[in-house]
């Protein structure tokens, strides 16, 4: 997912599509980064997405989670100088 793609509509499939044809709704989720909603008479039911569409929606969430720790942390205060920083690094990478 790239960071300067804007999402597109919600793409809405109905089960049976899967069903009728398991490779061309294959091809589609793998057309887009968006989840696709799968509905079941009528319902929502389910989201699919490709897998590689995926690990990148998780790989952003995982940065946000952190960058937002990052961010409550420096608004507490609760930061290191960069010497400390690299002090640890190099500890980190000596013991490991």
């Amino acid at each position: 997912m790239s960071e300067s793609r804007v999402p597109s509509v919600l793409t809405v499939k109905p089960s049976t599509a899967i069903r009728a044809d398991y490779k061309k709704f294959s091809e589609l989720c793998h057309q887009t980064d968006d989840p696709i909603l799968i509905t079941n008479n009528g319902e929502n039911d389910l989201i699919v997405m490709s897998h590689e569409a995926f690990c990148r929606r998780e790989a952003w969430y995982r940065l946000q989670m952190k960058l937002a720790v990052a961010d409550r942390q420096m608004a507490e205060g609760n930061f290191s100088d960069h010497e400390a920083v690299m002090k640890r690094l190099r500890e980190r990478i000596r013991h490991e």
